[in-house]
């Protein structure tokens, strides 16, 4: 049933990789994809893959660009070998921020990343929350849009007491993202109005729309990069008079003074998938717990390669 599947990996995270092999049943295919000293980047696929149905795990986080750089190589060096199918599993999408032009003369990267995997021969993208949804109409390829919502949910029914609890976005961008979360718990949702400044990720907490006092609130967004909107409005949570203040968030970039901002704010606990490894200090933190997303990957390809459907996880 399986003998045409195959699963690669660059060198972004190589463990989630192997967890999601362990998971399909499928052993992790034999490449090597390393720096000559000249700082290229060399790809050599060293199994025979003519004719089967592919899939690169490789999410594009820190390094951003080398990784990008190995994920379009190794779909290069799929195709130049015959592969039948190149299904590009990016459980983060480095560049996702970067989807409209909402300053002059300011490239849209996004687009370009997505006119890049198409260039390169990808012939399918699956990836886990998107900054925005609209990035899936970036492609001409077909793109599954996963979800880590139910993920999240079926951790904190089993992990925290759930009484009197908000779902709150951090601005009204996430508002969709933190209203599924709110139907999937059965509790209220407050929203969040902040402002950016600038281009250096700095904001400000301009308001809160909804009803906080004397509740859990589990601040919900797709990314946490350098944590300070995210810590900010864990401390307006506070000010008006929240119980506890949780954050949860798809994707941990954990950039800058991220794990100093976590520290020092009131959130008694970030969680966060592992589509970006946690590496330096960063794994030595009492307030940061990961949730493994290599079932939920390792279903979707087991069923996009039976052609079956996966719109059961999208929520």
């Amino acid at each position: 049933m399986y003998s045409k599947l195959k699963i690669f990996t660059g060198n972004a995270n190589r463990k989630l990789a192997l967890e999601v092999s362990k998971y399909a049943g499928v052993p992790l295919g034999d490449a090597n994809v390393f720096k000559f000293s000249n700082d290229n980047t060399f790809v050599k696929i060293n199994e025979n893959v003519r004719g089967a149905d592919t899939f690169i795990i490789q999410p594009t986080c820190f390094p951003v660009n080398d990784n990008l750089m190995e994920l379009l190589i190794m779909i290069d060096a799929l195709k130049r070998a015959s592969a039948e199918k190149i299904n590009c599993v990016i459980p983060y999408f480095g560049y996702a921020r970067s989807d409209k032009k909402d300053q002059p003369r300011v490239p849209i990267t996004a687009k370009l990343v997505a006119d890049l995997l198409s260039a390169a021969g990808a012939s399918r993208i699956i990836c886990m929350d998107l900054h925005s949804e609209q990035i899936q109409g970036f492609f001409n390829i077909p793109v599954d849009h996963l979800s880590s919502i139910s993920l999240f949910a079926r951790y904190f029914k089993t992990n925290l007491e759930l009484k009197d609890i908000v779902v709150v976005s951090p601005d009204t961008g996430g508002t969709a993202r933190a209203r599924e979360m709110s139907k999937n718990l059965n509790c209220d949702l407050a929203i969040g109005d902040k402002r950016r400044l600038g281009n250096d990720s700095k904001s400000e907490v301009l308001n809160l729309i909804g009803d906080v006092k004397d509740k859990t609130a589990i601040l919900f967004d797709d990314i946490v990069d350098t944590a300070g909107s995210l810590t900010k409005m864990a401390k307006k949570l506070m000010e008006e008079g929240a119980r506890k203040v949780y954050a949860a968030c798809a994707h941990g970039i954990l950039s800058g003074n991220a794990l100093k901002n976590i520290a020092e704010s009131p959130i008694e606990k970030l969680f966060i998938t592992d589509s970006i490894p946690l590496t330096g200090d960063n794994k030595s933190s009492s307030k940061i717990i990961q949730i493994s997303i290599a079932e939920l990957l390792a279903i979707a390809i087991k069923k996009i390669h039976l052609e079956e459907s996966v719109s059961i996880l999208f929520r």
